[in-house]
C-alpha cells in the first residue's frame, strides 16, 4: 500500500523560505519519478516540479522553486524561495502507478498516488 504524506507546510511571509517534505512508502522510492503539484483557493491543481534523477520544473516557479530526493529517506522535498502571495496553495506529492521516467511528468493523469496535502500561505 503506497502513502505518501507531506509535511512543512505553515503561515509564511513573502521574501521568506520554506522547504516541504514528503515521506513515501510502499514503493520502490528510488525507481519511482515523484512529482509535485499546487491547488490555489479556487483554482484546479497544477504541476509545480518532479524528479526522478534530475528536476524539471514549470515556467511559473523556475529559479525559485528547486525539487530534491534523499533516496535512503524515502523523502522528496521542495524548497520553495522567496516566497510569493501568489504562491499560497495546497501542495500535493504525488507518484506514478509504475517506476521510470514519465512521458508527460506534468500531467496530473500521469500519477496514480497521492499526500493529503499541505497548506502553505504567503502573507504580503
Amino acid at each position: 500500500q503506497v502513502q505518501l504524506v507531506e509535511s512543512g507546510g505553515g503561515l509564511v511571509q513573502a521574501g521568506e523560505s520554506l522547504r516541504l517534505s514528503c515521506a513515501a512508502s510502499g514503493l520502490t522510492f528510488s525507481s519511482y519519478t515523484m512529482g509535485w503539484f499546487r491547488q490555489a483557493p479556487g483554482k484546479g491543481r497544477v504541476f509545480v516540479a518532479s524528479i526522478l534523477g534530475t528536476g524539471y520544473y514549470a515556467d511559473s516557479v523556475k529559479g525559485r522553486f528547486t525539487i530534491s530526493r534523499d533516496n535512503a529517506k524515502n523523502t522528496v522535498y521542495l524548497q520553495i524561495n522567496d516566497m510569493r502571495p501568489e504562491d499560497t496553495a495546497v501542495y500535493y506529492c504525488a507518484a506514478p502507478r509504475s517506476p521510470g521516467r514519465l512521458v508527460r511528468t506534468t500531467s496530473e493523469n500521469q500519477y496514480k498516488y497521492w499526500g493529503q496535502g499541505t497548506q502553505v500561505t504567503v502573507s504580503s
